[in-house]
């Protein structure tokens, strides 16, 4: 039984005016079609690539160049911490080698010599392994005071700390003229230039996104994307049993935040709908019908619609196989039926 239509709704409709240039109205006959049936779930936007960089040094923070919600070129300084201690050990280190060096060349020629007088009997067998001894062990001293050298200038690199990667600082664990020590949380941020969208999918649906293969992903300022990527864990959650499922967006897509909410659908079946035009409807406050051609009138039948989509709208109640209704309802409003 259809839902009986209001008096004064269909009386304000048979008042109104006719309009000398009205369009002429046209029918449509509604069917159920088998068509994609989506389950749409929720996703937030997470960065593909963010870290906490921490003190690979210990010493005292003199300058701090950027600070929360900064946008950091790629490579720029960060904060800076003192260096008098690491550039003293690095002169230490360049002296130790150099001297080092000086004994190891001198070992080397001393041995070039002896194999130049050995032979004719002028050194002892003694002479000559004592100096092959040496060089060897002159060499390995100067191998090891090079590599400390190299851990000295690397420590004083590490003074100053040094953006990984282009984006935006999210947070900042220490202040100007704190002392800081090794291994200690510095600084936090995301790269902007990756995004992706992440969502838990039901166990029952994860056969059905792998045989969809494409996630339709949908932002709030009405941009579109199809994922035919999706990366889905081959493990659930202990206490949901779902699974988490990553979707990469384009790469360098712009005005992408963090913690944003999106709507991520895909294809689990099909089932028979009831699509029509969205201008068939009419809405007026939380009323929304269409106009079903009753004989030679239209009265105006309350429904129930679902999801959207490219100019088209699901009906969930209210119409059935076979019944006939104007394709643009405000061009029913514009003509007066006697």
């Amino acid at each position: 039984m259809r839902p009986v239509l209001s008096l004064l709704l269909v009386t304000t409709l048979w008042t109104l005016p006719q309009l000398s240039n009205a369009t002429e109205i046209t029918n449509l006959t509604v069917s159920q079609t088998p068509k994609a049936s989506y389950l749409t779930l929720d996703g937030t936007i997470e960065a593909a690539k963010a870290a906490t960089v921490s003190a690979q040094t210990s010493g005292r923070i003199v300058r701090l160049n950027f600070d929360v919600n900064d946008l950091v070129p790629a490579g720029a300084s960060l904060l800076e911490i003192t260096s008098i201690e690491q550039g003293a050990e690095l002169a230490a280190a360049e002296a130790s080698y150099a001297r080092t060096k000086a004994l190891d060349v001198e070992a080397q020629q001393t041995l070039t010599r002896y194999q130049a007088l050995f032979p004719q009997g002028a050194i002892s067998k003694g002479a000559m392994d004592q100096a092959i001894a040496n060089a060897k062990s002159t060499q390995q001293a100067a191998s090891a005071a090079l590599a400390q050298v190299t851990k000295a200038r690397e420590n004083l690199k590490y003074t100053i700390v040094a953006a990984p990667y282009a984006g935006v600082m999210t947070a900042r664990h220490v202040e100007e003229g704190e002392t800081v020590t090794v291994g200690q949380p510095l600084l936090s941020g995301y790269a902007t230039d990756k995004m992706r969208v992440v969502m838990q999918v039901p166990q029952q649906y994860r056969q059905a996104l792998i045989d969809a293969k494409t996630v339709q992903v949908s932002l709030a300022d009405g941009r579109e994307f199809n994922i035919d990527n999706a990366q889905i864990f081959g493990f659930s959650d202990n206490q949901t049993h779902a699974y988490k499922v990553r979707l990469p967006l384009p790469d360098n897509t712009p005005t992408l935040l963090p913690g944003s909410w999106v709507k991520a659908r895909f294809v689990i079946g099909q089932r028979p709908q009831l699509h029509i035009p969205s201008s068939a409807l009419y809405s007026v406050n939380e009323l929304t019908g269409v106009y079903l051609k009753v004989g030679d009138r239209y009265v105006l039948q309350q429904v129930r619609i679902g999801a959207s989509q490219h100019g088209e709208v699901e009906v969930l109640a209210g119409l059935q196989n076979g019944d006939v209704i104007a394709s643009n309802a405000y061009h029913v409003l514009l003509q007066h039926q006697h």
